[in-house]
């Protein structure tokens, strides 16, 4: 019977032991999930500073590119109306041309 005794002490000692381990371990892993809180915390602050750069540098990009067209757009908006005026007076006169190369 004593040898029953030491040996269901034994296991028990072993069990207290792992539940020991066990409240170390998550013990443990709440300081590591604190610490990687706070990584993640700053890791998406970082993140987010970078979108609105991101989005900041974009609207410049985007004014500038608007900016240039509108510019080009003006200068050559004249040169494209009297391109037009050509186009349909030389259409005119092969209009012309036509009617009197078969008229005759």
């Amino acid at each position: 019977m004593k040898k029953d005794k030491s040996t269901i002490q034994e296991i028990e000692d072993v069990l207290q032991e792992i539940g020991d381990k066990i409240e170390e371990l998550v013990k443990k892993g709440e300081e590591a999930g604190k610490e990687a809180k706070v990584e993640i915390d700053k890791k998406l602050s970082e993140l987010r500073e970078s979108k609105t750069t991101l989005e900041e540098e974009l609207k410049k990009g985007k004014d500038l590119l608007e900016k240039e067209y509108r510019s080009t757009r003006e200068q050559l908006d004249p040169r494209l109306e009297e391109s037009k005026d050509h186009l349909v007076e030389g259409i005119k006169q092969i209009g012309l041309a036509l009617r009197a190369l078969f008229l005759k």
